[in-house]
């Protein structure tokens, strides 16, 4: 999807518009790569770039790790406040760190809205060395007759959107990996980072036609469309999964890139 840059910092932005949704909604991250990132981290002190409401700070926090988060929109760090994290409301490439530094930072569902050369910059000013950056990112992919009606009905209530529709599992898990190895590139080419490593976990969900609906109003995509197209999105994806019984269960990745600061 190419969108210009006020767009993207617009949309990045909007996903506090329902702070409790997305909480609710968003999958946790699975405890494999939690202990993995825990694993890797020299220290307990964690930054969490894009923390959001916490879904991945939580677990943190939980396995021992002191974490920080950053979070450039006001309304989901008071939903992470409330939960007891500690967050400073900031876009990562402008924060301050006034002198702090951590034994890992970490971005869930986050890293590709930081700025891809700004963003490996101040990593590396915030990691002590022998510190893990760690990104990771979920990928979403419906039974297939899901995602076709999802597709057919983006198509028919947004057809000039610029988004690619109609993408299966394995196609989505590629691009992912993909955006995975530019981001280790990202971080190579400062030359304070080690050669990236990539983790994957499977696993699975069932979804009811009100908790997968609950979880699409949640995403950029619908920000992007007006409140007649998400009402006409939602009717033929409800009328799908509705036809299938009203459930499915569904298979998930999420896919991480990891680098150590030198």
């Amino acid at each position: 999807m190419a969108i210009d840059k006020e767009s993207a910092d617009r949309l990045g932005l909007s996903f506090g518009s329902d702070a409790a949704r997305y909480d609710r909604t968003r999958p946790a991250y699975p405890d494999e790569l939690v202990r993995k990132v825990v694993a890797a981290s020299p220290g307990p002190r964690v930054l969490d770039v894009g923390c959001g409401t916490g879904v991945l700070a939580r677990p943190l926090r939980a396995a021992g790790c002191e974490v920080l988060g950053v979070e450039p929109d006001e309304r989901m760090a008071q939903f992470a406040r409330g939960g007891g994290l500690d967050v400073e409301i900031s876009k990562f490439e402008s924060w301050d760190p006034a002198g702090r530094e951590f034994d890992a930072v970490v971005s869930g569902q986050a890293w590709h809205w930081v700025d891809a050369e700004a963003g490996p910059r101040q990593a590396a000013r915030v990691l002590r060395p022998g510190g893990v950056f760690v990104a990771l990112w979920h990928v979403f992919a419906p039974p297939e007759p899901i995602e076709r009606a999802f597709s057919d009905a983006l198509r028919r209530v947004a057809p000039d959107l610029p988004v690619p529709a109609g993408q299966g599992r394995e196609d989505m898990t590629r691009a992912y990996r993909q955006g995975c190895v530019r981001t280790g590139e990202a971080f190579v080419a400062t030359g304070e980072f080690t050669s990236p490593q990539q983790w994957e976990a499977g696993w699975e969900r069932a979804y009811t036609t009100a908790g997968y609906l609950d979880l699409v109003r949640t995403t950029g995509l619908v920000a992007m469309l007006t409140p007649e197209q998400v009402a006409g999105l939602l009717d033929d994806v409800g009328a799908a999964i509705d036809a299938a019984g009203g459930s499915f269960r569904t298979h998930h990745d999420t896919l991480a890139v990891a680098v150590t600061r030198r």
